[in-house]
């Protein structure tokens, strides 16, 4: 986590060089920034370790202080064996096993270009497939981005990102599993993945420097 923390300071640092920030790389060459479009087009996909991301803004009005979010998934080809999607009542396998992606987190940013928040999501959000909250946590751990298109330093950022807040990620899926849970009890007649009501299933406000100062008192603590 401290080293995942000084590549997240090193990105910033060599893009503040220029200017530059995390999202203003993502959005480099796009004239008009459309919201709900995903940028890049096409996504950011690892074929190696079939990690995928992409960036995208909702309605102003939606989400006060946010630019836009960063969401990322792992497909099956990523997956350790063992992993399966979710024993859903609903559950109908994609034409592709491959498409059957997870989303792992969620991070928003300021409108400087940096991140505020991660959060989870209900299914319907993001199109994915069920997984468990334990599966979903050991997806964590092989989430990588080890390439340089379209820009190495995001890659970087956003693969460190997921180390550096390892704890609280976890913290936050095994949420979103009580969260959904919890719905479905109070709205027993609807079929809780695809309702519109419930979006966003946990977040937390996040601070990269309050972040290492806590990693870097725990490691002094161990001696």
């Amino acid at each position: 986590m401290r080293d995942a923390g000084e590549l997240v300071r090193e990105c910033y640092r060599v893009l503040g060089k220029t200017g530059d920030n995390v999202v203003g790389e993502i959005l480099k060459g796009e004239e008009t920034f459309f919201e709900w479009n995903h940028y890049p087009d096409g996504d950011v996909y690892d074929g190696v370790t079939h990690s995928q991301f992409y960036y995208h803004a909702h309605e102003a009005d939606d989400r006060p202080g946010e630019h836009g979010h960063f969401h990322t998934f792992l497909r099956p080809d990523g997956m350790p064996s063992g992993i399966a999607p979710a024993p859903v009542a609903d559950y109908e396998p994609p034409e592709d096993p491959d498409d059957a992606l997870s989303h792992i987190i969620a991070i928003s940013m300021d409108p400087k270009g940096f991140p505020i928040k991660l959060f989870t999501t209900n299914r319907w959000v993001t199109d994915e497939v069920w997984f468990t909250a334990s599966d979903v946590c050991r997806l964590l751990y092989c989430f990588d981005i080890d390439h340089t298109q379209p820009s190495w330093p995001v890659n970087i950022w956003i693969t460190n990102m997921l180390i550096l807040f390892r704890p609280q990620i976890k913290e936050m899926i095994y949420a979103r599993d009580a969260a959904v849970e919890a719905w479905r009890r109070d709205h027993p007649d609807t079929n809780v993945f695809e309702d519109r009501e419930l979006e966003v299933t946990s977040e937390m406000l996040v601070d990269v420097d309050e972040q290492l100062v806590q990693v870097q008192q725990a490691l002094a603590a161990r001696g």
